[in-house]
């Protein structure tokens, strides 16, 4: 919602344009999901809710408990220092600029907001941007969450900030909280991308997921948002990217036997022995998902 509100769009349009763009939001994807059987989490960020009232994110927060669906905590800090009639007041943008002090005080805020627009207590977190350290660790735990899963080495060191080697992709037990790293591949050799459905073509991900299966991996945690499947003014849908996305519920869907979607209120174990990798590069892939990266921003990145 930021980039539109700083354009100085109303709300209904902000959530027109992020949260149910072009046919393809939350809706879209609650139905795709329910489609196929296929369990996910939504990080919701209550945040503008500070700035437009509760109204303005509890029919998103109803809209996914209705579907089954689990809700868990996401956070932009920005949001809390953004009025209505001034697009250029905000907050210190990413989590890691505030003290561990104040990072507790805004994830216990955060958390408040959330419950109050009828989501169940979350028990699971991913800051904005990634951007979290390791005194967000240790307010999430002071605040007894069990998960984060903010780590992502494509965005290591900064913003994603965590004191964790860039290439850990296994969860494991961090500063009192399991971390659930964002699973990333190699792209190139020493270059690292994150599994998100705008930044991975259907092969690498069919790759990714062999890979993780071949090799035992513990968990995949793939990354997507409400917006990504329509253009970047969110007016049209992006074709390239809703395939991907239909792909991949169809990947998820034929192999549910050996790749099973969870949610964290299952509240999942890790065995901590695990020393999964990423997996490596391969040239032919790379330069498909560049061409199709190429055919998104010429022609499915227009404007309606």
């Amino acid at each position: 919602m930021w980039h539109h509100h700083a354009a100085g769009c109303d709300l209904a349009t902000q959530i027109a344009r992020s949260i149910e763009p072009a046919g393809v939001g939350v809706a879209y994807q609650l139905a795709t999901l329910a489609k196929h059987s296929l369990k996910a989490t939504f990080f919701v960020d209550p945040m503008p809710t500070m700035v437009f009232g509760l109204d303005a994110i509890r029919p998103v927060v109803e809209a996914i408990v209705d579907a089954g669906q689990e809700l868990q905590l996401h956070l932009h800090p920005n949001w809390a220092g953004a009025r209505v009639d001034d697009v250029t007041r905000s907050a210190r943008f990413e989590l890691i600029d505030y003290n561990l002090d104040e990072q507790r005080a805004l994830i216990a805020g955060a958390r408040d907001l959330l419950k109050a627009c009828g989501a169940p207590d979350p028990v699971a977190f991913r800051a904005g941007s990634y951007a979290a350290n390791d005194d967000t660790l240790t307010a999430l735990a002071e605040l007894g969450f069990v998960y984060d899963s903010s780590h992502n080495g494509a965005d290591a060191p900064w913003p994603s900030e965590i004191g964790l080697p860039r290439r850990q992709i296994a969860p494991v037990e961090h500063r009192g909280v399991v971390e659930v790293p964002v699973t990333v591949i190699e792209d190139a050799p020493g270059s690292l991308r994150h599994f998100q459905i705008c930044a991975l073509s259907q092969g690498e991900m069919r790759a990714a997921l062999d890979h993780a299966v071949d090799a035992g991996h513990q968990a995949v945690t793939i990354v997507g948002h409400s917006f990504e499947l329509a253009n970047r003014a969110g007016t049209r849908a992006n074709g390239v990217h809703v395939g991907r996305f239909e792909g991949l519920c169809r990947m998820l869907a034929d192999a549910r036997d050996t790749l099973p979607t969870a949610q964290f209120r299952d509240r999942p174990r890790f065995a901590w022995e695990s020393a999964a990798a990423p997996l490596g590069p391969n040239l032919l892939r790379t330069r498909w998902r560049q061409a199709e990266q190429l055919w998104s921003n010429l022609v499915e990145e227009r404007a309606a």
